[in-house]
């Protein structure tokens, strides 16, 4: 806003002084003998009047003191001219200069009005979009937030319960969770995150749950596609896999949850496919009210008009489908376009 504010005082500087050259220059070329105080007592007027009612639009407009803007303003077209006539050494007779300075006060007051209006204008934008923009990352930030003490709670449980029957797998159970929360510690506060470490994140998620099971991996996931050279928002994909491992039936058979990603000229697709328990749930509501909707909203903020979320459900297998793109897109560009929309 200082930045903006500096620029308008540049503008104004600029244009007094290229309108001054102007008419020293016009009024030498008129031979006047007193040229100089007269190009003084004109410049004088028209900052006078300029600047004059430039204070009276910021100190009385819109503040509900119509009465006092409008009595100053008549002082003020009153008392226009006197800057001129106290640098011009011709006798006060309404000549050229003089009804010449008269018609330039309500040119100036004019151009005044346009300039308050325009700079108003233009600093209301910017605060506006300041505003939107701080609104947005407050958002993005408590979803975010959401996240910890859902994905903690869920874990906690299952923990609790491999503790509770004496799991021999309770001690990698607490390794895995460590591995995940120093990421989502430590990596996931950043706006951007590589790709490739997000698919770590989900792999050790996988790990994690896969000790619930006696089965062979119940999971089958699978990566095509680069990842190293993509970066995408953090935490985004966690709670499409978490709803999946909820909504299945409490015994999975091996593979039955399908996790594909792939990546192709700057799209990625990113699907997860359960089976339905027979318990009717609501598959868009978690726990505190979080989950997929979390998901949807960040979306959202994230990437407006570039991704697709698509749910499908049969009555035997749930199915979220989504895709963004544009990823190819460096780290940096993508974080000044989200904060600007």
């Amino acid at each position: 806003m200082e930045r903006v504010k500096k620029i308008f005082s540049l503008i104004h500087l600029s244009a007094w002084v290229l309108f001054t050259l102007l008419v020293g220059l016009q009024l030498r070329s008129d031979t006047d003998a007193h040229w100089r105080s007269t190009t003084a007592g004109f410049i004088a007027t028209c900052l006078y009047v300029f600047y004059m009612h430039f204070y009276l639009l910021t100190q009385y407009a819109g503040k509900s003191k119509g009465r006092e803007y409008w009595l100053r303003l008549a002082g003020l077209a009153l008392s226009g001219p006197s800057p001129f006539l106290l640098f011009h050494h011709k006798p006060f007779d309404f000549g050229y200069y003089s009804m010449h300075v008269i018609t330039t006060v309500p040119i100036f007051l004019f151009l005044s009005w346009l300039a308050r209006v325009t700079e108003t204008l233009v600093l209301n934008t910017i605060r506006k979009e300041q505003l939107e923009k701080q609104a947005a990352e407050t958002e993005l930030n408590y979803l975010k937030s959401q996240i910890n003490p859902h994905f903690l709670f869920n874990t906690l449980n299952n923990i609790h319960t491999l503790v509770y029957k004496q799991a021999p797998t309770a001690p990698d159970a607490v390794m895995h969770l460590a591995s995940l929360m120093r990421y989502m510690i430590y990596e996931a506060n950043a706006a951007m995150v590589p790709l490739a470490r997000e698919m770590d994140y989900l792999r050790d998620y996988v790990s994690l749950q896969q000790l619930r099971y006696k089965n062979s991996a119940v999971v089958d996931l699978q990566i095509a596609g680069e990842t190293a050279s993509y970066h995408i928002a953090p935490l985004l994909f966690i709670h499409l896999l978490e709803n999946a491992y909820k909504h299945s039936p409490a015994r999975l058979e091996p593979g039955d949850l399908r996790v594909r990603v792939e990546l192709a000229d700057g799209m990625l697709t990113f699907s997860v496919q359960n089976p339905i328990a027979r318990k009717p749930t609501n598959l868009l509501e978690e726990p505190g009210g979080i989950g997929l909707p979390n998901v949807r909203k960040r979306l959202a903020l994230l990437y407006c008009d570039q991704h697709t979320l698509t749910i499908e459900n049969t009555g035997e297998i749930f199915t979220v489908l989504l895709t963004i793109h544009g990823l190819h897109v460096p780290a940096h560009e993508r974080q000044a376009h989200l904060l600007h929309h």
